[in-house]
């Protein structure tokens, strides 16, 4: 009976996570969309927070945040997204590779410089993209940044938004 009772708690977890979803996406932020109300946090990258600024090479600041899903949702237009899940993270979102046609929406980011490899989840697997962003000065790449992850850290710990954000010498 234990045995049933917990294959009953554990099927709608496998089931969610069974089925690739499949439909028009709306970008929630750089990494996370929304597909049919199902809330998706693309794996193996990290973009900035919404109210992350980055400076550009002028040492002007932007909000590269904003910039990262507005180039992601840009990137994707009316085309459909494709989801394979993984698992699903701490806030209860999928967490899932996706696609649009034959591109993998996080390296696209991560190529593009609106995203970083994480490569705590990824163990690597955009870190060529990383490179070839970082060679190039796309994106972040072309002034300087905070990583996401340390600017989550910061406001956590009472930073500021501006002040967690602005690292002029993070990355030179």
């Amino acid at each position: 009976m234990a045995a049933l009772a917990s294959l009953l708690v554990l099927a709608p977890i496998a089931t969610g996570l069974a089925a690739d979803l499949i439909g028009q996406a709306s970008i929630i932020d750089g990494d996370t969309l929304e597909i049919h109300g199902t809330r998706i946090r693309l794996w193996g990258i990290d973009s900035p927070e919404s109210s992350q600024l980055c400076r550009r090479a002028d040492s002007l600041q932007y909000r590269c945040g904003t910039k990262s899903a507005n180039d992601l949702d840009a990137f994707i237009g009316r085309r459909p997204v494709s989801c394979i899940p993984i698992s699903m993270d701490q806030y209860g979102r999928t967490v899932a590779i996706c696609t649009v046609g034959d591109a993998d929406l996080g390296e696209w980011l991560v190529r593009s410089g609106l995203a970083l490899d994480w490569p705590q989840y990824s163990k690597g697997k955009y870190a060529a993209a990383q490179r070839d962003a970082e060679h190039a000065g796309r994106g972040m790449w072309g002034g300087s940044y905070l990583e996401p992850w340390l600017y989550r850290a910061c406001v956590r710990a009472g930073g500021a938004p501006g002040g967690c954000s602005d690292d002029a010498n993070a990355h030179p």
